[in-house]
C-alpha cells in the first residue's frame, strides 16, 4: 500500500491520527506514523503502523467549515459579533461584555463594536417586546398539540406571520438560555455529561439526525446539532472524499433502497454484539450513511455528512468545558460519538482530564441500581472492554475506554444517557403533529426554530415527578420559569 500525504491541516485543527487509546500513535500526527492510499477506494484509506487500526479520513477544513456555520446558527438573534472570521463569534454581549465597547445609540436599542473585528450590532432585546401576548399564545397552543393551520386560524395570521414570530421567539429563547448556560458552565468544575443522537423524524425517514448534549443527571441541554442546512449548496458529493472540496454535502442519490430490517437479538449482549457488527458492515465506521440504508432525501435544503456535524459539535462544546477540571462523557454505542470525542479532546484524554464511557442498557434497568456480578467480556476488533451486570430484571453495561480498572461498579451504578433521551423522547411526543405532519417530512427546516425554544422551555419551565426544572437542579434558578418570562 503506497504512502501518501494526510488531508492537510485548518489551521492547528488536525484530525486524522489512530484513535485506538492504547496505541503509541494515540494522537499522533506524523504521517511516518500511517499507510495513506487512495487508488482503491474499496481499501482503507488510512492504516496505523503501529496497531492496524484503520480510522476514516475527515476534511479538516470542512470540519471546520461546519464549526462556523454551527456558530452563525447557534448565535443567530443573539446580541452577539456574527462576524464568521471574529474569534468573537457568537459569544453574547451579556456574558462576554470585555469583547465589546458601547457604541452609542441606534433609536432607543443600544449599539456595540465588537473588540476584535470592530463589527457594529445592535441589541435588539433592548426595548420592550410589544407582541409578548401574541407570541405566548401562539406557544400555548404550539405546547398543546395544535396544528400550525389551526393556531394560524385562531390567532388571525397567515403562515409566513406564523414562521416569522416563531423565529424571533427562538432567538429571544436562545438570547434567554444564553445567561444560564454561562452561569452553570463557569460555576462548574467537574462534571457528567451526556451525547444521545437520534432521528429529527422519525416516521419520515428523511437522514436528519439530531444530536444533543448536555448534563448527564439533571438533563440541561447544553447543545444541539443537526446534520442538515435549510438552504441548498450547489456542490454535493455522492462519495466521500476528504481530499475534495465540499466533501461534507451529501448528494441525493446517496439515499439507498429500502433493506428488510435484521432481527433484533435477545440479550443485552447480543445487542451489543450486533451493533459491532453492524458497525464493520460501513464502508466508513463513523458514517451511518456508507452502509445499506434506505432515506428518502429532503425537497428542501442540504444533508451534511454525520461525522462533520458531530466533530463541530464537540469542537462547539470545547472551548466551553475547558476550564474544568474533569469531565466524563457518557453516549450510546456508536463509533462515530466515541471517535469525535477522542479526537477533540485528544490532548485531555492524555492528561486523564476527559474520559469517554459507552453506555448500555434494557427497558427494566431501574436507575442507581447496585449491581449483583460483573462480567467482563472483550468485544469487536478494538477488543473494548465491556462490564456487564444484572439486578433483578434489568441489564445494563459500561464501557470505559480510558479502560480504568476497578471502576465498573460506579458507572454501572452512575453512568446514564437516560435524561438525554427522554429529553429527545418529550419532543417527539410533545409536537407529534407537527413533526409527522406529511408535507414537513421533507421540508424539516421548518422545525429548526422550534428546537430552540423546545431547549428553552425543557431547560427552564418543564418540571419532573418532583416539580423541579433541570436549570432547578443545577440551582441556576430558584423557581420554574413561565412562556411569559422567555418572551421578556
Amino acid at each position: 500500500m503506497p504512502s501518501g500525504k494526510l488531508p492537510p491541516a485548518a489551521g492547528q485543527l488536525q484530525l486524522n491520527f489512530c484513535k485506538t487509546l492504547t496505541c503509541p500513535n494515540f494522537g499522533s500526527m506524523d504521517e511516518q506514523d500511517y499507510l495513506v492510499q487512495r487508488s482503491n477506494p474499496a481499501r482503507p484509506t488510512l492504516v496505523c503502523r503501529e496497531c492496524g487500526a484503520f480510522p476514516p479520513l475527515l476534511n479538516n477544513q470542512q470540519v471546520h467549515a461546519e464549526l462556523i456555520a454551527q456558530r452563525q446558527l447557534h448565535a443567530d438573534g443573539l446580541c452577539a459579533c456574527t462576524n464568521p472570521a471574529c474569534e468573537h463569534l457568537g459569544k453574547p454581549v451579556l456574558t462576554y461584555r470585555h469583547c465589546y465597547h458601547a457604541f452609542g445609540y441606534s433609536g432607543d436599542r443600544q449599539r456595540y463594536r465588537c473588540k476584535g473585528c470592530q463589527s457594529t450590532f445592535v441589541d435588539r432585546w433592548s426595548g420592550i417586546n410589544k407582541k409578548s401576548e401574541l407570541q405566548q399564545k401562539l406557544l400555548a397552543f404550539l405546547f398543546t398539540g395544535h396544528t400550525v393551520r389551526e393556531i394560524c386560524r385562531r390567532l388571525y395570521l397567515n403562515p409566513k406571520t406564523f414562521y416569522d414570530h416563531l423565529n424571533q421567539i427562538a432567538a429571544r429563547c436562545r438570547q434567554k438560555l444564553a445567561a444560564y448556560d454561562t452561569r452553570f458552565l463557569s460555576d462548574t468544575s467537574t462534571g457528567h455529561l451526556a451525547s444521545v443522537h437520534a432521528p429529527l423524524q422519525p416516521n419520515s425517514e428523511n437522514g436528519v439526525q439530531w444530536l444533543a448534549t448536555g448534563e448527564a443527571h439533571s438533563g440541561y441541554i447544553l447543545l444541539q446539532d443537526v446534520n442538515y442546512h435549510s438552504y441548498d449548496h450547489d456542490h454535493l458529493t455522492e462519495h466521500h472524499d476528504p481530499y475534495q472540496d465540499a466533501c461534507r454535502f451529501m448528494a441525493t442519490t446517496n439515499a439507498g433502497q429500502r433493506s428488510e430490517p435484521t432481527p433484533r437479538p435477545d440479550g443485552l449482549l447480543g445487542r451489543v454484539d450486533a451493533k459491532y457488527r453492524e458497525v464493520f458492515s460501513r464502508s466508513n465506521v463513523e458514517d451511518p450513511y456508507t452502509q445499506p440504508l434506505h432515506f428518502i432525501y429532503p425537497n428542501r435544503g442540504t444533508l451534511i455528512r454525520p461525522q462533520y456535524t458531530t466533530y463541530a459539535h464537540y469542537l462547539n462544546l470545547k472551548p466551553f468545558i475547558d476550564h474544568w477540571q474533569h469531565i466524563v462523557v457518557f453516549s450510546p454505542q456508536e463509533p462515530l460519538l466515541r471517535s469525535a470525542c477522542l479526537s477533540v479532546f485528544e490532548a485531555d484524554i492524555r492528561d486523564k482530564r476527559v474520559s469517554h464511557v459507552y453506555v448500555e442498557q434494557d427497558p427494566y434497568w431501574q436507575p442507581g441500581s447496585e449491581p449483583e456480578k460483573i462480567d467482563i467480556v472483550l468485544l469487536s476488533w478494538w477488543r473494548d472492554r465491556w462490564a456487564f451486570t444484572r439486578s433483578g430484571a434489568g441489564s445494563k453495561a459500561i464501557c470505559d475506554h480510558g479502560q480504568n480498572k476497578g471502576r465498573e461498579a460506579y458507572w454501572l451504578t452512575h453512568a446514564s444517557c437516560d435524561a438525554m433521551k427522554k429529553y429527545q423522547q418529550h419532543f417527539h411526543q410533545q409536537f407529534a403533529l407537527l413533526v409527522n405532519e406529511p408535507r414537513r417530512r421533507l421540508r424539516p427546516g421548518g422545525l429548526l426554530p422550534l428546537l430552540d425554544i423546545y431547549r428553552a422551555w425543557h431547560n427552564l419551565c418543564w418540571q419532573d415527578h418532583a416539580h423541579i426544572t433541570p436549570a432547578q437542579r443545577l440551582g441556576l434558578t430558584d423557581r420554574p420559569l413561565t412562556l411569559a418570562d422567555l418572551m421578556l
